[in-house]
């Protein structure tokens, strides 16, 4: 499995969902709408999302 980076290329907002996607060998597009899908229900997703921008590492190249 690819580790937890986020990507350089195939970057929407902050590349979380793209870092997620990668490192479980889904799609960046599927991850993306479970994300959009999870907003309508409540919880802290937004700062989860905020958490992963702060704490996942770019990926280096």
């Amino acid at each position: 499995m690819a580790s937890l980076t986020r990507p350089r290329h195939g970057r929407v907002v902050a590349g979380v969902c793209a870092a997620i996607a990668n490192r479980f060998g889904i799609s960046p597009f599927l991850v993306r709408v479970i994300f959009l899908v999870s907003m309508l229900l409540p919880g802290p997703q937004i700062l989860i999302y905020l958490g992963g921008w702060l704490l996942i590492p770019n990926e280096r190249f």
